[in-house]
């Protein structure tokens, strides 16, 4: 919907921000019976979470900017009624090395014998592969325990501590520095490495943070599903976000785009939210408003003082293919090495030489990043005549590389960026990637890359900050309510990633938000 909804009436709650969080409350609101108005600022909904054809004339739907699944839970799927499925990837990944003057690598997947046996190839003995096996059955123990609470109450510290009641894992990843497990359990760099990295996905911060923003990060990657696995969403990450968006119509949901909410006025009971759309400026009553966006603008839409300054730090890049390249490493495939996540300069101490040189105002000599290809998985992203000539997507996610980097000259610091990370992964290749890129309808390659400062320009992410501030505690701490939702205002809620519990496609920030209108007083 484009047009401006009728001001005549008063909505049981607004929405403002159409992404895949707002989404997901619209439609629990609507199908309880609730009038609900969606306000979003693009001409489409879907805000991060979104499939699109970004190469001219080229039939490849690319998942731009969220690309796994991992933290949605079954419960949100089976209550809206979902047509929306994932696919589990055949390898975990593969890290690329030289050792001994030869290349080499890890592979995590495959079944269980050749994994070990790929540790083993590495390192010489089983002595790593028989840590990793504690190391992600102790995670995995937790995230049983860990991921059904996301869609409960905010339960407090003790009562997670007791619903973990594992003593050694609770040390591990709720109060020590994720780094003094990894190093407790590992002595290979390459496998400390291929471990820290699920602590460092778009969090600027060491292996031994003494704020534990690591442990944070680390932790919602390793419970998602209660198994820690990220699945290939089929038909994109749009796929996804298009089904809730047609849950929410379909339950009755207004979702207006185009509409940009500038005002939130609220005293508890009632509220207006002025937005304005192509026709003028319009004010829309409601008696809640559910805010799916990030904290600072929660603060500018009501008048508040802004929260700390957030930054982002990853870089983004999409890709599309003639063909998989070949790898140095005479015994990788690379349709089982790109399968999964392909490391790249992510070794433990390569990790802590970049962030040390990116903490100093200096891009990494050597830029870690992770790639994978959606096409593997689930060939449906590409047209059928890209799929019959073995063409495949790549998707790249470079680490420690904070905005503060590219604030002198974006597009300058971006393009040194790329070229240094794609050497970082020639280095590993039998041809350059440049020879395999495809090009569009205008002869250009088929590539683009995304800096933090891009995201926030284009998303309105603070500071390009996917999860839209530091990663919170999943339990209850000062001030944070009953569903991790609430604000200063009753009924005013943050149904964004910065909601506690937030961060990443998952639809919990707006799951509950929903339950709190729904359970709270007068529901």
């Amino acid at each position: 919907m484009t047009t401006p909804p009728s001001t005549s009436r008063t909505y049981d709650a607004v929405i403002v921000g159409g992404g895949h969080n707002g989404l997901v409350a619209a439609a629990y609101l609507a199908r309880a019976g609730r009038s609900v108005l969606v306000l979003e600022r693009l001409d489409h909904t879907g805000g991060a979470a979104v499939s699109t054809r970004p190469f001219a004339g080229v039939d490849a739907r690319l998942s731009r900017y969220s690309y796994l699944v991992s933290l949605l839970p079954r419960k949100i799927v089976r209550d809206l009624g979902l047509d929306f499925r994932v696919r589990a990837r055949t390898v975990s990944s593969y890290t690329p090395v030289e050792r001994g003057g030869r290349p080499t690598g890890l592979l995590v997947g495959g079944g269980e014998r050749r994994t070990r046996e790929s540790f083993a190839r590495l390192t010489g003995s089983e002595r790593e592969y028989a840590a990793w096996q504690r190391f992600y059955a102790m995670t995995g123990r937790v995230a049983q325990r860990v991921f059904p609470t996301l869609t409960e109450p905010l339960p407090t510290r003790d009562e997670l501590r007791r619903r973990v009641d594992d003593e050694t894992a609770w040390r591990a990843l709720f109060e020590e520095p994720v780094g003094v497990a990894i190093e407790e359990y590992f002595a290979d760099d390459l496998v400390r490495g291929v471990a820290l990295t699920d602590a460092l996905i778009g969090t600027f911060a060491d292996a031994h943070d003494p704020s534990l923003v690591q442990n944070r990060c680390f932790l919602y990657h390793v419970i998602g599903g209660g198994t820690g696995a990220w699945d290939v969403p089929v038909g994109g990450m749009g796929a996804l976000t298009d089904a809730l968006a047609e849950a929410a119509r379909a339950a009755g949901a207004v979702l207006a785009t185009g509409h940009e909410a500038v005002r939130i006025e609220a005293d508890g009971r009632t509220a207006e939210v002025t937005y304005r759309s192509a026709d003028g400026e319009h004010v829309a009553a409601a008696r809640h408003v559910l805010v799916n966006a990030s904290p600072r603008e929660l603060a500018a839409l009501t008048g508040q003082a802004p929260p700390p300054p957030a930054e982002g730090a990853q870089l983004k890049v999409n890709m599309l293919l003639t063909r998989l390249p070949r790898l140095r490493d005479p015994e990788a495939d690379p349709r089982e090495a790109f399968a999964g996540t392909f490391h790249i300069a992510e070794g433990y101490e390569q990790l802590a030489a970049a962030h040390t040189r990116a903490a100093a105002g200096e891009l990494p000599d050597a830029p870690p990043c992770e790639i994978y290809c959606h096409s593997l998985t689930d060939p449906t992203i590409l047209g059928p005549d890209l799929a019959a000539k073995g063409m495949h997507t790549l998707t790249l996610f470079g680490l420690h590389t904070p905005a503060r980097l590219f604030a002198g000259d974006n597009d300058a610091v971006r393009e040194e960026l790329l070229k240094s990370t794609l050497a970082q992964l020639d280095a590993h290749l039998a041809e350059p990637l440049a020879d395999c890129l495809a090009t569009d309808a205008d002869g250009r390659p088929c590539i683009e890359a995304r800096s933090p400062l891009d995201l926030e320009r284009d998303l309105r992410l603070p500071g390009g900050n996917i999860f839209h501030r530091e990663l919170s505690w999943p339990h209850a701490q000062e001030g944070t309510g009953h569903w991790g939702v609430e604000t200063g205002r009753a009924n005013v809620l943050l149904c964004g990633a910065g909601a506690v519990r937030g961060g990443g496609v998952s639809g919990v920030p707006g799951h509950n938000a929903a339950m709190a209108v729904l359970d709270g007083p007068g529901a």
